[in-house]
This record gives structure tokens, C-alpha cells and sequence, in this order.
């Protein structure tokens, strides 16, 4: 990495659409830690989705730890209302639901757009 006139570069090689004042990246993006089985895990990232990010925070969160088979079946009943996203995080003028009991909660939703990502 070098700096030039308060502008940071990476390596000598710029190319003419270059944007003067955006930084170029070095690599892609880090993950704090690697997973203890690797073969049996996976990483997902997503950027410019059409969904809102609170609910699809709050459907991640959702679906964090459980198997495929389970997470797919979880996110197929979400699309059919017939279980709920529980609301942990972002929960302000959230609406209460009795299917967040099953999460120890009151309030959730049925993210359907950001279930079906």
C-alpha cells in the first residue's frame, strides 16, 4: 500500500477509471473467526439486495446454528406465516405475535423477501 497525496493506493498500477479519492481495497472481505468443521459450514455475504437489512439481520439470526434441512423448513413455513421470525434486535414498532413464544418472544414478523434470499 502506498500513499500519495492523501489518496491511498494499491500498488503502482491504476487504471485510467479509476475514481480520484476512492480507496481501493486490498482483498475481499475478513471473517473473524474459521469454522470448526469446515466441510460442514458454510460463509454467505451479500451486497445491493432488494430486501431490507433489519429483517434480513433478524432472519439470519433466525436461522444461525440450525442443520440445511432444518433452516430450509424453517424458511418455508416463514413464507407460508405458519411459523414466525422472531424480532430480538431491531424491535421498535414491531407487532406481537403468539407464534414468538416458541423463541421466547413476543414480537416477530414473516419476512417473506428475505426469507426466499
Amino acid at each position: 500500500l502506498g500513499s500519495s497525496g492523501g489518496i491511498l493506493t494499491v500498488g503502482s498500477h491504476l487504471s485510467a477509471s479509476t475514481l480520484p479519492g476512492i480507496p481501493k481495497t486490498a482483498a475481499m472481505v475478513k471473517y473473524s473467526c474459521e469454522a470448526k468443521i469446515p466441510s460442514k459450514s458454510c460463509k454467505a455475504a451479500g451486497s445491493d439486495l432488494r430486501v431490507h437489512y433489519k429483517n434480513t439481520y433478524e432472519t439470519a439470526q433466525a436461522i444461525k446454528g440450525r442443520t440445511l434441512r432444518n433452516a430450509q423448513a424453517y424458511l418455508e413455513d416463514v413464507c407460508q406465516k405458519r411459523r414466525c421470525v422472531p424480532f430480538r434486535r431491531y424491535k421498535g414498532c414491531i407487532g406481537r405475535t403468539p407464534q414468538a413464544k416458541e423463541f421466547k418472544m413476543s414480537q416477530g414478523r414473516w419476512p417473506i423477501k428475505s426469507a426466499k434470499i
